[in-house]
């Protein structure tokens, strides 16, 4: 049996699908295969899902390796009592709406991607009817596979069944069921920038369905080589492409999504470019606007401007650890604990709704969006002055320290406790209360008015260092400072700070 257990990324599994330069591949048709016996263990052991046959939706994105491993979970799954819908090119969203459609009625849900991750990476996400696998879900599958066994009789069968016409028709009724319009995108243009990924579907199903303009719109054919930007509203250079897009076209609005949809963001017709940040003051605004005292659960690198605006709005925030899965299980639990929280939603631009069963799908978020447009042009307003009143930092930039050795998770955690000294010891520096991931410190006096973070990579051998500033030039004094304190780590490689300080 194959070591797998490096595959386990958070909530995913994720690999190198394609030997490239250094890296050689760990995720083929061979290790999908053991991968999927771990599957059906999980759904009948711990799931405890009884019925037979089994019925397992499989869908993909545009990645050049997703035939192969999807090839291998399916002939794994065929030696079970299993029905396999095969849905072809889709959506990490369709693919868990998969377990809620009466069409599909699927126990399981497979999305193979590796959302914006170079061509020669893929990965596997995984839905039941209650939601997304947990990390300890991935241990268990991971854990408990077993070899498999080309000689045995196939018991199942696989079905083809397209859903992103199913999901695209169930996202336009929720569209015109909210603004009482068959058509409330007409007058609009629209652009939109699929990135060669999943999501060019959007163009055609959603938005000219519902009356838009969307000449202009770029890279809607899938293409696993991604050969004109990253599939990343995270990504500088991706934006900046849809920016271009929205002002050659003239275009109202520009909406971009990462390869497999679970993410977005949005340019409007200035120019302005609304991710981070920006995305959750205005799906802030969207929430707030008719049930103050609500709470909204995001990552902790978010600015405190950010704070203070959903604050002015008449709402909480509260900054939990990163990863899509934690802040979203956060707003779970607040909700149980009778904190009403409509909105978990991470920096990158990850953001799952309660109304949409705390599911993280760019396309909820686009609909949102475009439920607002017409009683925006109603009142003479775009997209971008819902949020003229938040904040922007002078200055925003961020180190990553890699951490060389063992047990780097241990070395990382123990330096940022020796950090809360140093912070103590320095005058204009304060600790944060409000944080929970890391140390976050506000900087004041000779160091300007801002804040840093440092806390771990998620699944690297990394400290993050993000640091904001509201006076200009500042930012560098706070680095200088900084700089006494990491030089004296012999594990960090601390090369980047000192191309940060010009040294």
């Amino acid at each position: 049996m194959s070591v797998l257990s490096e595959l386990q990324n958070g909530s995913d599994i994720r690999g190198v699908a394609i030997s490239h330069e250094e890296f050689t591949a760990n995720l083929t048709q061979v290790e999908a295969k053991e991968i999927a016996t771990g599957i059906i263990a999980w759904l009948r052991q711990v799931k405890q899902i009884k019925t037979s046959p089994l019925k397992i939706a499989i869908g993909h994105d545009s990645r050049l390796s997703a035939k192969e491993i999807k090839d291998g979970l399916i002939a794994s799954f065929l030696k079970e009592d299993v029905i396999v819908f095969d849905a072809e090119l889709a959506t990490t969203p369709a693919m868990f709406m998969a377990t809620q459609f009466s069409e599909f009625g699927a126990d399981c849900g497979i999305m193979i991607t590796a959302s914006h991750l170079p061509f020669y990476y893929n990965g596997i996400k995984l839905f039941t009817k209650s939601g997304g696998a947990e990390h300890e879900d991935i241990d268990y599958i991971l854990a408990n596979t077993t070899s498999f066994d080309e000689k045995e009789s196939d018991k199942g069968r696989v079905e083809k069944k397209e859903i992103i016409s199913l999901y695209a028709e169930d996202m336009v009724k929720k569209i015109q069921t909210e603004t009482e319009d068959k058509q409330p995108l007409k007058g609009f243009h629209i652009v939109l920038d699929a990135g060669n990924g999943a999501g060019g579907f959007f163009a055609e199903k959603v938005l000219s369905e519902l009356g838009a303009n969307t000449t202009g719109s770029q890279f809607l054919e899938p293409d696993g080589r991604f050969p004109n930007h990253i599939p990343n509203p995270d990504n500088k250079e991706a934006m900046a492409s849809i920016k271009q897009a929205v002002l050659a076209n003239k275009a109202d609005l520009g909406v971009i999504f990462d390869t497999d949809v679970d993410r977005a963001a949005v340019v409007d017709k200035s120019g302005q470019v609304i991710n981070r940040n920006s995305l959750i003051a205005v799906l802030a605004q969207i929430v707030l606007e008719n049930e103050k005292g609500q709470t909204i659960v995001t990552n902790s690198p978010t600015s405190s401007h950010l704070k203070d605006f959903i604050e002015d709005l008449g709402g909480k925030q509260v900054r939990y650890l990163c990863g899509y899965r934690n802040v979203i299980n956060k707003a779970i639990e607040l909700n149980e604990e009778g904190i009403e929280t409509p909105l978990a939603i991470e920096t990158s631009g990850h953001a799952a709704f309660k109304e949409n069963y705390f599911l993280d799908d760019g396309a909820y978020v686009i609909a949102k969006i475009l439920i607002l447009l017409p009683k925006l042009k109603k009142e003479g307003k775009n997209i971008g002055e819902l949020i003229e009143k938040l904040k922007q930092p002078a200055e925003a930039q961020e180190v990553r320290f890699k951490i060389s050795g063992d047990n780097y998770r241990v070395y990382g955690n123990d330096v940022i406790k020796e950090l809360v000294d140093f912070v103590d010891a320095t005058s204009g520096f304060s600790v944060d209360p409000e944080n929970e991931e890391g140390i976050r410190v506000n900087v004041s006096d000779s160091y300007g008015s801002g804040w840093f973070l440092l806390r771990m990579s998620l699944h690297e051998p990394l400290l993050v260092l993000q640091v904001e500033n509201d006076v200009v030039d500042k930012n560098k004094l706070v680095f200088t400072k900084l700089s006494e304190f990491f030089t004296q780590k012999g594990r960090l490689n601390t090369e980047k700070l000192s191309a940060v300080l010009g040294q």
